[in-house]
């Protein structure tokens, strides 16, 4: 089977189309368009990392992501994600090809919250608070900055040094956690932290705040004052199963992000709301199935 790397993803994959095949994702799945069961995540515990099973299925699209997650990778200078997915022929069950699928996990992550942010924030908004510097925190910046135009960007990490160079990449400012959310519009919480590193008490009234980190089922990076807003999740499913942030918090969910996408579930514009994200296959299997045709239509055109 014909193996696509990362190198020829990045070549083909950009934001400007990932975040529209994001949203309409959201909606198909939330619209019971997608057959897709929880992710299984087994602990590797000898060596502190996660390895997990995520299949999809749809009319367009059927695949599954092998993903694994090592949060000290980031200590030796490696990916704490790497994953493989593979794609097969919705019409006949037939192996098509086998991606890598770090980057395409990076990018549809950040890709989801553009389209949350899109959805749920007011045009005007000027400032963007990041916590964490690692990779989701840089794509997420990418991401937003294609649907909304901010002013200051703000960073924190726990490593002083990556939050500063980060800054320099992106012509933010690295500040401390508080000093970076008070007052800021909208929040992206990006960290493999098993406490909360975000407390609801900084939140600006009206804040639009994303969770997209994840470090196990009863990990939680943001605490009860944050999840005690409007809290909306990619799926109910999921996040009841694998997200701490809603596990350890009692988090009353008020929709899936399709339903707010689709304008089933609207959300006010002054609410404060959170975006709970721990990721789903069919996300995966969407943006694979988006590098796949966007490399065919490329042969065709040589």
């Amino acid at each position: 089977m014909h193996f696509i790397d990362e190198a020829t993803i990045a070549g083909v994959l950009c934001m400007q189309d990932l975040i529209p095949v994001m949203r309409q994702t959201m909606i198909d799945f939330s619209r019971g368009r997608i057959d897709q069961p929880p992710r299984r995540m087994s602990a590797v515990h000898p060596h502190g990392g996660f390895f997990g099973s995520m299949p999809a299925a749809s009319a367009h699209a059927v695949g599954a992501k092998l993903v694994t997650f090592y949060p000290d990778n980031a200590k030796k200078n490696l990916p704490t994600v790497m994953a493989a997915i593979v794609l097969f022929r919705p019409e006949t069950g037939e192996p098509l090809v086998t991606l890598d699928g770090r980057l395409i996990t990076e990018m549809r992550t950040a890709a989801v919250t553009a389209a949350y942010i899109d959805a749920v924030a007011a045009p005007d908004v000027k400032t963007l608070a990041v916590l964490g510097a690692g990779a989701q925190g840089r794509r997420h910046i990418e991401a937003l900055s294609h649907v909304r135009e901010f002013e200051e960007i703000r960073i924190w990490s726990r490593t002083p040094q990556r939050a500063e160079q980060l800054a320099a990449e992106v012509g933010g400012k690295a500040m401390s956690r508080e000093e970076a959310v008070r007052g800021a519009d909208v929040v992206v919480v990006a960290t493999s932290s098993t406490e909360p590193v975000l407390e609801g008490q900084w939140l600006r009234p009206g804040a639009k705040v994303a969770s997209v980190g994840w470090a196990g089922a009863d990990s939680a990076e943001v605490d009860a004052a944050t999840m005690s807003h409007v809290v909306i999740v990619d799926s109910r499913e999921g996040t009841l199963a694998e997200s701490g942030n809603i596990r350890r918090f009692n988090a009353q969910i008020y929709a899936e992000l399709g339903e707010v996408l689709d304008g089933t579930r609207p959300v006010n514009p002054d609410a404060t709301v959170i975006f709970d994200s721990i990721g789903m296959a069919c996300e995966d299997i969407a943006a694979a199935m988006l590098v796949y045709d966007k490399l065919g239509a490329e042969s065709k055109s040589a």
